[in-house]
């Protein structure tokens, strides 16, 4: 991993990946949609809105792997000073940020015709709406603070400390009364979700990880070049 520390080897290989990535991300959504809205059956309660789970768990999924991965490259910029690890959380919070959005709009979507209201204040959708706060104060940071070094460590305080949401929104439905439904893929005894609903499912996640990752190599790498800018001015200025 040390290897890639180095923002020319790391873009040397982005840029020989990300054509790949961005094909297998257009065939795994092209499949995961023609077996959302075409091959998937309507459930047998919930009727043709079942539909929307399809992108509501995935960003829900994704939503929390991402804040995950900030909180993993803010340990690892902590302890071992990795150049590319501030850079590469920063690069994920503003794609977190738009698949956690997306998982509370599906919801509040999928809620109304379910539970009668577009909102209520429930273990799982308050522990979302707190994850979506912080990932709004992470990148308030980035934006509010000029130095550069004072808003690293600002930022890998709040990535860390807040990563304690995750697992409060994994077990959220199993602590306190919600009216979310508990869980049906990954749980113990196997999935309770139909096999024809299941891999449609299981393709919309894979989908929208590798597009996670496709987007983050993609605002990495614009990091980078942010960053190479400012180093040139901030020369050019000393040099005068």
């Amino acid at each position: 991993m040390q290897k890639f520390a180095n923002p020319t080897v790391f873009l040397k290989l982005a840029n020989a990946l990300l054509p790949f990535m961005w094909l297998a991300v257009f065939v795994l959504f092209a499949c995961g949609l023609y077996g959302a809205l075409i091959t998937s059956p309507a459930d047998y309660q919930q009727g043709e809105t079942v539909r929307i789970m399809y992108l509501h768990v995935p960003a829900a999924w994704v939503a929390m792997m991402a804040y995950g991965f900030m909180a993993f490259a803010s340990a690892i910029a902590l302890i071992f000073r990795h150049p590319l690890a501030d850079a590469a959380a920063k690069s994920a919070a503003p794609v977190g940020a738009v698949f956690c959005f997306l998982a509370l709009a599906t919801g509040s979507i999928w809620g109304k015709p379910m539970w009668g209201t577009w909102w209520v204040w429930d273990a799982r959708l308050t522990s979302m709406f707190i994850l979506m706060l912080l990932y709004l104060g992470y990148i308030a940071i980035w934006q509010a603070i000029e130095e550069p070094h004072l808003a690293a460590t600002i930022a890998r305080i709040v990535a860390l400390v807040g990563s304690v949401i995750l697992p409060i929104i994994k077990f959220s439905v199993e602590w306190w009364n919600t009216l979310h439904q508990p869980a049906s893929v990954f749980k113990m005894g196997g999935p309770t979700i139909d096999k024809s609903m299941l891999w449609v499912l299981l393709v919309m996640a894979l989908a929208s990880t590798l597009l996670l990752f496709t987007l983050l190599m993609v605002s990495l790498r614009s990091e980078i070049a942010a960053r190479k800018l400012r180093q040139n001015r901030l020369q050019a200025i000393r040099s005068n």
